[in-house]
């Protein structure tokens, strides 16, 4: 479980260190794609491969399948934890989430996302105002 939020600085060569606590997890490497609100999302194989296991039996229209599956993975990219805990970031997602020397890593349970500082104080903003009115609708269906 990937937990907590963290700054850190991208280095010359665009890797950024990991958290310690995330690393033991991805000691069999990452995947790291778009996310969907501008950031990177990073899994681990394991998490990445069940994620696609899970989009291939959702019940959609095969033409928002096909896009679906060009938005998730004509953009991935796989990668190795260092022997200093980094993992390299793809010029191409970095420039997608807006990140250049600083960013954020935030845990979400079974991946954790990298966004550029700016895109994480707007999205933090979000949460804030809309997580109660979530919280009751999600209540409200149990």
């Amino acid at each position: 479980m990937f937990l907590g939020t963290y700054e850190y600085r991208i280095d010359d060569k665009g890797r950024i260190a990991l958290p310690p606590k995330f690393r033991e997890p991805l000691r069999h490497g990452v995947v790291m794609t778009r996310g969907l609100e501008r950031c990177i999302a990073v899994y681990p194989v394991a998490e990445w491969d069940k994620m696609s296991q899970r989009l291939e039996r959702q019940p959609l229209p095969r033409s928002k399948v096909r896009r679906i599956n060009r938005f998730m993975f004509a953009t991935a990219f796989s990668a190795e934890v260092d022997g200093q805990g980094r993992i390299p970031l793809p010029a191409s997602l970095r420039h997608y989430a807006d990140i250049d020397s600083d960013a954020i890593v935030a845990g979400v349970n079974t991946y954790f996302e990298i966004w550029s500082k700016p895109n994480w104080e707007a999205e933090s903003g979000l949460m804030e105002n809309q997580a109660w009115q979530i919280i009751e609708t999600t209540e409200e269906r149990s």
